[in-house]
């Protein structure tokens, strides 16, 4: 059996003109990176308002769910039906790739390529906004060590650097060690590329100027009256830009079926809002009558996000929405070991499917249609299938087995003909909250309505944050919680749908320029660590250039 990278080293890609050229985008706008990548100049050309599926899923397991492998096939299956289509992606973070997590093309034949450029560098998005982001870093310091005319506290900065890549050695660091020479010594620490706020910031850009303002409105720290000092205070916008002048244009190539996709930006659902860009999704409405775009790990962190923040600031809410679930990973929720997935076990994945059942109800509340794609692998047995349609029926909602990592857009054709008709509707959608809601009734609805949790407790710091939010008025923002991956709660190691659970925020933190306030719970890091194994042992490059290892 062939390994992803090689299906991709396989297949014939087409110039990316020609994949250009089916959305009817001009040489004018394309910028091409080589022959299959290329960047799309702002503002848009295309004039189409098309129909927008947004991709969530059940909670990510060990046992794979393949929520980017089905976005891409669906995207190959509408094309099959003859529907004009694009696909809107996130670009791949280096720490997950050289971690354990993997990359984020896809697998099997409904990936996006070249998988090996967009697992990498790509076009250099990530590169640009952590030299921007430790830009602004190098900035502040080194406003302090000349005289600090802003009169910012050092012990107050909250802006910490960034890099590409797992390294808990860098979660907390001193700076500034040295003599005089050498800066003003303080606490500080890395998060990891995608934690960073510009990251955020460049995904909810509607343009260049949009970017700006949101730069200008960052928070670095306080100064010794306690007052906010922003990267406008620090004159420093423009340069940051400038940075960012070609990352914040949307990236366009192709799946194997050669099906346009955006892949453009890429925060995590677990610490960030988790998904694309909105000008790669907007080009994914502009130039196509369908736009199917992916929000990150399960439908209660990107999908909730998607729903609350992302498509408020893309002026656009979704016509359909797919969960995805896979046989494997809810008999991993219902108490099958990992290395037994492969047994029939009906028993099982009949208790671990209420986590799935939370999830159609979650998705429900917004008020538009929803649709199972049941990722079949090739282990489920027929009475397994069975079960689990029979099971998603008595919550009120249609599925479909689809095959697409075996068969690409021919094994989600069904899927993407109810889509289709699911699309017509005219249902209005229901936001989850207010943004002028009081803070904690925001913070409320998503730990009970979304999680099925009876209550949130503040720690000690946190509590006085909210009365610092409250006092300056930024409680009125949408809420961004970041919280573990794996569960509806904060631990991750309660799988299944519990109940009744109490959510634990140790820190408010506004971000101003992204135009949300972060909820971190539990132990959530913004810096991950790499595994015992990293998946970069296993990876290597021949003298042709050929790329092994890579997934």
């Amino acid at each position: 059996m062939k390994t992803d990278i090689e299906i991709s080293q396989s297949a014939q890609l087409q110039n990316i003109n020609e994949i250009a050229a089916q959305l009817g985008i001009n040489e004018d706008q394309l910028e091409p990176y080589g022959k299959y990548k290329a960047k799309i100049n702002l503002p848009f050309s295309g004039e189409k308002n098309g129909k927008l599926i947004l991709v969530t899923s059940i909670n990510p397991t060990a046992a794979g769910e393949g929520k980017t492998t089905l976005t891409i096939g669906l995207g190959d299956a509408f094309k099959r039906i003859n529907k004009s289509c694009a696909i809107a992606l996130r670009e791949p973070s280096l720490g997950p790739v050289m971690g354990i997590k993997g990359g984020a093309t896809g697998g099997g034949y409904a990936q996006v390529a070249p998988m090996e450029d967009i697992n990498l560098f790509f076009t250099g998005d990530f590169p640009a906004i952590t030299e921007a982001h430790d830009t602004l870093s190098a900035l502040i310091d080194n406003h302090i060590h000349h005289g600090n005319e802003l009169n910012i506290d050092p012990r107050t900065v909250t802006w910490k650097r960034v890099v590409d890549i797992n390294d808990r050695e860098l979660r907390h660091v001193i700076v500034g060690l040295g003599g005089r020479t050498s800066g003003v010594p303080r606490e500080d620490g890395f998060d990891i590329t995608v934690a960073s706020e510009i990251m955020a910031i460049l995904c909810l850009s509607n343009n260049l100027d949009d970017l700006k303002q949101r730069l200008s409105k960052i928070i670095i720290g306080y100064n010794y009256d306690r007052e906010p000092v922003t990267v406008g205070d620090l004159k420093v916008t423009g340069a940051l830009a400038l940075l960012l002048k070609d990352a914040i244009k949307p990236n366009l190539v192709q799946t194997l079926e050669h099906t346009p996709a955006f892949v453009h930006g890429g925060p995590f659902a677990n610490i960030a809002h988790g998904c694309n860009s909105i000008l790669a999704t907007k080009a994914a409405i502009n130039y196509s009558d369908y736009a199917i775009t992916e929000a990150g790990f399960g439908a209660d962190l990107g999908g909730e996000k998607f729903l609350d923040i992302t498509s408020k600031a893309l002026g656009k809410r979704p016509d359909a929405i797919v969960v995805v679930a896979t046989v494997r990973a809810l008999k991993l929720n219902g108490g099958v070991a990992k290395d037994n997935l492969d047994e029939e076990n009906v028993e099982a994945l009949l208790k671990g499917a209420p986590n799935l059942g939370r999830h159609i109800k979650n998705m429900k509340q917004y008020g538009k249609p929803v649709v199972v794609a049941i990722n079949k692998f090739t282990s489920d047995t027929e009475e397994e299938i069975n079960a689990l349609t029979d099971f998603i029926s008595e919550q009120g909602v249609k599925s479909y087995t689809t095959t697409v990592w075996e068969n690409g857009g021919a094994g989600a054709t069904e899927l993407a003909n109810e889509l289709v008709k699911a699309c017509d509707n005219d249902d209005p959608f229901i936001p989850l909250y207010n943004d002028e809601d009081d803070f904690m009734v925001k913070l409320n609805s998503v730990v009970k309505k979304i999680y099925g949790g009876k209550d949130v407790v503040l720690s000690s710091k946190a509590k006085k944050q909210l009365t610092e939010l409250k006092k300056r008025g930024w409680d009125k923002l949408p809420i961004c919680i970041a919280k573990t991956q794996y569960s509806f709660t904060d631990d991750a190691k309660q799988l299944g749908a519990p109940k009744d659970f109490t959510i634990n925020v140790r820190e408010l933190q506004p971000k101003l320029g992204a135009g949300f306030i972060v909820v971190l719970t539990g132990k959530v890091l913004t810096m991950p660590g790499l595994p015992t194994h990293p998946a970069a042992l296993d990876m290597d490059i021949q003298n042709d250039g050929t790329i092994t290892g890579l997934f």
